[in-house]
Order: C-alpha cells, then structure tokens, then sequence
C-alpha cells in the first residue's frame, strides 16, 4: 500500500512540475500582475480553477479500544508517517471567495515501537467545501507578496473498512464536518506549494479507528481525525497568473482613481501662475505683471499700444507728477528699465522649441520699442531651459532661443552690434515634476546695458 500511495504522489507531482515549467517558458517576468478592472468580474484576468495534490499524515484521534493508539506518546508529534494521499479541484467565485472539492485516502494503522496492538483502517472520503482568501479578505496581498493563506470548511462523506480482525472488510459509511487552513507560497507564475492542517468530525461513526470494535447502530460514536500534509496546486485558465496572487482592482475603486485622477486635472487647469485672476488654460499671456490690468485672455491692457502696460504707465506718472518733465523722463525710464532688467519682461518657449510662443510677441515688442527710442543702449539676451533632458542638450538649447530673439531684434531694425547672447542652460528653481511650473523657466530675459 505505501509503495502505492508513494507512485501515485510522484506521478502527480511530476505532472504539476511539467505544467509549471511549461507555463514558465510561456509568462512573462514574476512581477504581480494588475488585472483590468473592468474585466475582473468576468473572471478573464485572473485563473479561477486549480487542481491541487498533497501527502501527509492522518490520525485517528478517537475513538480506540483498550490497548490500541493511534500514535506513539514518546515521539515528538507521536511520530510522523506518511499515509494519507489527496487529490482536489478548486474554483474561486471571486477574489475572496470560492468553493472547493477534494478525494482522499488514509490508511491508518499502528505505529512501529508505540506500545500498540495491530490494526490497520482504511480511510476513503470525500468532502466539498467553501473557501475563504484571508490575504485577500484583510486586503493584504501586496504585502503579503508570494505568501497567501486559504481557509476552507464544509461537509465530508466517508467509507472505513477495516482489514484485520473479527470486522475485517466490512464497511461503513460516515459522515461530517471538516475544517482547515492552508499557508501557501507562490513558486511559479501559476503555480504554488502549500501546507495543510484539517480537522474531520464524524458525526456518524460506529467504528472505532482500530475497527476491533463495532457499536450499536442506534449508539453514533463521535469520531475524529486530523490531517498534515504537503502539496502543490496548479492553476489553470489564460490569466497570466494563479488567481490568489493576482493583484485585481474593484470596479469602483477604478471608478474613484478616475474621478480622483479628474478632479487633480480640474485643480491643474484652474491654476493661475501670474495670479491675474485669468486661469492659465485661459491665460494667453501668463507674464503679466503683478497688479496690472488685463484682459479676458490674460492680456495686460496696452490701449494706446505702446509697449507699455496703461496701469504701469499710470503709477509712473503718478509717483513723479510734482517732479519737472526731465524727472519725470528719467523716472519712468529708471521704472521700465527695473523692469526689464528683474525680469518681468520675458520671452517663453513651449517644450523642446526655439522659437517663442505667441504669447510673448508683445514683451518683444517691449524690448524692440525700447531699444529704437533708446539708441545707445544694449541688451544682453539669456536663454534657459527646464530640466527636462540632457544638460548638454539643455545648455545648447538655451543658447538657440537666445539666438532666435536676437534674430528678430536683429529683423525689426536692430543692431546686431547692439545685441549679446548667453546661454545659460537649465533653470533648476521649479519643482521638476510640474508641467505648469517648468513653462515658467523656458524662457528668454533681457538686460539692459
């Protein structure tokens, strides 16, 4: 009988060995694999069935007759043997839940040197059961990473039949309840060890598991058995891998990740990087001044059109009207200069481009009225980039759009003489994460000289 039992374990396990080195060949890396949510209740992201097989030991743990044991009471753990045999199907209905069919084979007899009579028992059952994903159920299978542990439990039918003594070959049919917890541990992508501990209940029983005694039919015995055992479980289906391990996303946590994801874009449109109150999906000049009016796009107001914003040009005139009409000249000169110079006045740049965006046309202009009423002055034109990219890549970048500002300068009537250029490469004081943020250092400045 042992050699049996043993045959048919390596056959079975061989068989899951293949199917797992198979499957191997075929999967991708062992990383976790996030299932489509929207998919997940239709079962196609993730292998429901698994077929499972194991060894171990049963033991009777009562009821015996006078002189009979079950296990040896000077060994740790009464000794181990090996004499119990399983083979199983498993269907997950969902994630957390599922249902479970196993057949096993016990062959229960006395151990070598316990102090025991002879008996031997054999042990047939069958049992269906529901099972419970406990990683899964407490919401901790990233943590739990290869680990899972399954709790399973539902009814049993079995058949004793005795094969020594005045009962030998005569049969009985049980019945009860089992219960038992399996930790497991993922080895391939769909496949996976696990242990097992289970606990039968019979609730009716007449035999004793020494079958030397035989009681009443009308006076049911309760009996008992435990089970350790080793063994593997195979998944099978498309999913690309065994279903306790696959990390799956409800549809309504999607559904949240969405909305959450919209609201963030919603705050990001709504962001206002000059605070003229002019959003800057709306904003088409997102330079302006602090304090100056603008438009509905973003515009700072300019009605006479002559480069200058009309509020700057109010608070010039008003801060210098007691002064002479030569004060008033240097002070309003002295006040656009603090502004060119501190950068207020700016060209800006879309990503990767030399060229500047629409936008910034009028702050050229700026700069092109400026130097034609000023004929002796100079500008020193500094590029940046942001810090997406090379520095190499970056720092040559800057340099191009300086060189594409001083090329209209140069086209509008201005002195290339009048014009230096500085390529300063990337501008490091945003946060590099933010789109919004990095629109703000592609940019041109200008220094008047």
């Amino acid at each position: 009988m042992k050699k049996s039992l043993l045959l048919l374990l390596t056959f079975l396990c061989f068989s899951a060995v293949s199917v797992a080195q198979k499957n191997k060949k075929n999967s991708a890396p062992l990383d976790l694999i996030a299932a489509e949510p929207d998919k997940e209740l239709q079962g196609e992201t993730f292998n429901r069935w698994s077929l499972e097989a194991e060894f171990g030991q049963a033991k009777g743990s009562k009821p015996y007759s006078d002189g009979y044991y079950g296990n040896n009471p000077g060994k740790v753990l009464g000794m181990v043997v090996f004499n119990h045999i399983g083979v199983g199907a498993r269907y997950m209905i969902s994630p957390k839940f599922g249902v479970k069919a196993n057949f096993n084979f016990d062959n229960i007899q006395e151990i070598n040197d316990s102090g025991s009579l002879p008996f031997q028992m054999e042990h047939v059952q069958f049992s269906a059961e529901g099972v419970v994903n406990l990683v899964r159920l407490f919401d901790i299978q990233k943590q739990a990473g290869r680990f899972g542990l399954l709790f399973h439990m539902g009814v049993q039918a079995s058949r004793m039949t005795p094969k020594m003594g005045i009962y030998a070959g005569r049969k009985e049919l049980n019945g009860g309840i089992v219960a038992g917890i399996s930790p497991q541990i993922r080895i391939f992508k769909n496949v996976s060890l696990f242990a097992d501990l289970t606990l039968n209940s019979n609730i009716r029983q007449h035999f004793n598991w020494d079958g030397m005694e035989f009681s009443d039919s009308k006076n049911n015995l309760t009996g008992s058995l435990y089970r350790g055992s080793i063994g593997v479980s195979v998944a099978l289906g498309k999913g690309k891998i065994h279903g306790d391990w696959a990390i799956i996303q409800d549809r309504n946590d999607s559904k949240l990740d969405s909305l959450n994801n919209r609201i963030g874009e919603i705050e990001e449109l709504m962001n206002d990087s000059d605070k003229d109150g002019v959003p800057d999906y709306l904003d088409a000049e997102q330079n302006s001044i602090a304090g100056v009016a603008v438009d509905t796009k973003g515009r700072m107001v300019d009605k006479n059109n002559n480069g200058v914003p009309d509020d700057l040009e109010k608070y010039v005139e008003k801060a210098v009207a007691s002064n002479t009409a030569t004060a008033t000249s240097a002070a309003t000169e002295g006040a656009v200069l603090q502004l060119i110079n501190d950068g207020y006045i700016a060209a800006y740049f879309d990503i990767a481009k030399t060229s500047p965006n629409a936008a910034s046309a009028s702050n050229i202009g700026f700069i092109l009225n400026y130097l034609k009423s000023n004929p002796s002055k100079s500008v020193d034109i500094t590029g940046y980039a942001d810090e997406i990219g090379g520095k190499e890549y970056n720092n040559k970048l800057s340099g191009d759009r300086a060189q594409a500002v001083k090329a209209i300068l140069v086209k509008a009537g201005i002195s290339e003489s009048r014009i230096t250029i500085t390529p300063k490469g990337e501008d490091d004081s945003v946060d590099k994460k933010s789109d919004w943020a990095r629109r703000l250092v592609r940019k041109v400045v200008f220094t008047i000289k």
